[in-house]
């Protein structure tokens, strides 16, 4: 299962993984060109609130497959089997007690939430609408990352880009349906991203139903501490994949406070997409690796692990320096996608991009560090970089520099925070060589 060279473990576990997260990105990116297109501006800005909270449902999502598929793949390199499966059956109601919980909670206090995220008056009418169906899916939205990383971990990573991708597809073709025949306007854009997993999950779920695998539904015994083994080892990707949601936040609540208004709101929703295409090829490729580097330290071969560590950061380094020098000179080209009559919205967006994707090179070697560390047990390490990446640096950058150099520094406080987040990682590096 994991045999072969570190290049070939990279193309057989992370390029699968890479290809059918970039499918699922296209979930939002799809809503926003029909939207764009269908309704314009201010509809934009509408779903633009909710995507913080589908982030937040997709980051609980991936920390739960993550902190379980760790436990399962060291389990099943020592042939420990049938704790395997016992951790696999947990996730799931764990998961399944969490899609419950957010649809209540998320139904009862929709209002406030969508203040929350950073609804206006203008826009609050279809921000609702939006949100309400991704509210009521969102059990299907935990479900579809969870059963597509535990498949990984059973190895069938290509079964999970399956999954993905028809998941996807079937949104693209969801999203005409119903906003252009149907002319269902934002609940149809709203409703295709949510049935999307569905599909995802009906392919899915055969592989475990009819034990294809090591991983299947079976009788097991909720042992809390196996509930807080998954959920302290899942944290860090929980806080890397909540960075997106995070960053979407706190950039919202910016930009209404230093004045940029409905424009700048729209601007910042089309480079939310771009950068959820960037960070996408490279949660991909981390969150594939992590069976691989879980399995080596299974069988404490850390010499291997480090050797797929290094191969990965340079792969990952090249990535960022090619997306960083694509964005300067073809962003302008993407955001005339979702609304092409609007030069100043464009224009806008280009300029900002400059600076808000200058340092994405840092920011993949930042994301596989943190998927390496938690995959290998170092679950300290991970959160540390996890949290410069999100709570630490980019709140208290956003909040500073703007009152010494202007509201525009606003725009390159994410590269920058990505640059703090590479020397913290740094520093660990060093204190892990001294230690080991």
């Amino acid at each position: 299962m994991y045999e072969g060279t570190n290049t070939q473990l990279f193309m057989r576990y992370a390029v699968p993984q890479l290809v059918g997260l970039l499918f699922n990105s296209v979930y939002f990116i799809v809503d926003g060109v029909f939207i764009g297109h269908r309704l314009g501006t201010d509809a934009m800005a509408a779903a633009a609130v909710s995507v913080p909270l589908a982030e937040m449902l997709t980051a609980l999502s991936i920390a739960i497959a993550s902190g379980a598929g760790a436990q399962i793949s060291r389990h099943i390199a020592r042939g420990q089997k049938k704790h395997a499966r016992q951790i696999f059956n947990i996730a799931m109601a764990v998961s399944a007690a969490a899609g419950a919980l957010v649809t209540i909670s998320g139904w009862l206090f929709m209002d406030p939430l969508a203040v929350l995220l950073g609804s206006t008056p203008e826009i609050h009418g279809q921000a609702i609408e939006y949100m309400k169906y991704i509210i009521l899916f969102s059990p299907f939205m935990l479900w579809n990352f969870l059963l597509g990383g535990l498949a990984r971990n059973d190895g069938c990573p290509r079964l999970a880009m399956s999954a993905l991708t028809l998941g996807s597809l079937s949104n693209i073709l969801l999203d005409y349906v119903f906003m252009y025949p149907l002319n269902m306007g934002v609940s149809g854009a709203a409703l295709a991203t949510a049935l999307g997993p569905i599909f995802s999950i009906v392919l899915l779920l055969p592989h475990f139903l009819l034990k294809k695998g090591f991983l299947y539904f079976a009788p097991f015994r909720l042992r809390l501490r196996n509930v807080l083994e998954i959920l302290v080892s899942g944290f860090p990707s929980f806080i890397m994949e909540f960075t997106i949601g995070m960053d979407t936040f706190i950039y919202n609540f910016a930009i209404a406070k230093y004045g940029y208004g409905g424009l700048g709101l729209a601007a910042y929703l089309i480079i939310g997409y771009l950068m959820l295409i960037i960070l996408t090829l490279f949660l991909g490729m981390a969150e594939g690796l992590q069976p691989v580097f879980s399995y080596f330290a299974g069988l404490d071969d850390l010499k291997r692990c480090r050797e797929m560590r290094r191969c990965a950061l340079n792969i990952f380094f090249a990535a960022g320096i090619a997306c960083t020098l694509l964005t300067a000179l073809f962003s302008d080209r993407f955001y005339a996608l979702f609304n092409p009559g609007d030069i100043e919205l464009i224009e806008f967006a280009h300029e900002k991009s400059l600076y808000y994707f200058s340092a994405f090179s840092l920011a993949g070697c930042n994301i596989l560090m943190i998927s390496y560390w938690q995959s290998t047990g170092s679950t300290g390490r991970a959160l540390i970089l996890s949290l410069s990446r999100s709570i630490v640096w980019l709140p208290v950058l956003t909040a500073v520099l703007p009152g010494f150099f202007g509201r525009g520094i606003i725009w390159g406080c994410h590269s920058l925070a990505e640059t703090l987040t590479a020397c913290t990682a740094l520093i660990l590096l060093k204190r892990e060589k001294r230690q080991s």
